[in-house]
């Protein structure tokens, strides 16, 4: 591969481009990968965070070994857990499950975790999993109700978005607050850097 390396984004988020943007890193092409998502029985928070980021990553390899244009690029893939205690909650797309993650999220800790697996152009893995300790305060019905009519948390693990109306939620965060919106930035930079990616070659037009 000659000349700068390419970086593939293996996410269709928003929240985690533009994270990536705030870095100072525009990735040369977002390929999100289908997988499936569903914890398996007995499945502990950080074991699953950590096999579906790899998976994710695995996915992402293979589509662009297939593509001229990008094979051998930087691969970065991801993904975020909600937990309370052992129990993950799931990315809510119904009304419902949104509802029933805030009554459980409400006036309790929880725990996000985000691994992030990096594939190089080598096809060397390299993977991180980042843990923030996050307590809600306590939510009334009329909360929940509003909040479920935003619309915000749809898709979102735990059924809430930290960036935007549940960041006013918040009590306390303990950790990453990127891991909380989906992507921690100071270790996937670690990593990309890690591996010689060019992390600062954007920062001079940053401003």
């Amino acid at each position: 591969m000659s000349g700068c390396p390419k970086l593939v984004l293996a996410s269709g988020s928003p929240r985690r481009l533009s994270l990536l943007n705030q870095a100072g890193i525009e990735p040369d092409a977002l390929r999100p990968v289908d997988i499936d998502e569903t914890p398996t029985k007995g499945e502990l928070p950080r074991a699953c965070a950590n096999r579906l980021a790899r998976a994710k990553a695995d996915a992402a390899l293979r589509a662009l070994q297939l593509d001229d244009e990008l094979r051998g690029s930087f691969i970065l893939a991801a993904d975020t857990v909600v937990a309370v205690g052992r129990r993950i909650l799931p990315k809510a797309d119904l009304v419902d499950e949104a509802s029933q993650c805030l009554r459980l999220l409400s006036g309790r800790n929880h725990r996000v975790y985000t691994a992030v697996c990096l594939v190089t152009p080598k096809e060397n893995f390299r993977q991180r999993l980042v843990e923030t300790r996050v307590r809600f305060k306590r939510l009334t019905e009329e909360d929940i109700r509003a909040y479920v009519g935003s619309g915000e948390w749809r898709g979102k693990a735990g059924g809430y978005a930290v960036q935007g109306i549940a960041g006013s939620f918040v009590v306390k965060l303990v950790g990453s607050y990127t891991n909380v919106v989906g992507l921690p930035l100071n270790e996937s930079i670690a990593l990309l850097g890690g591996e010689e990616f060019p992390i600062r070659a954007g920062w001079l037009n940053a401003g």
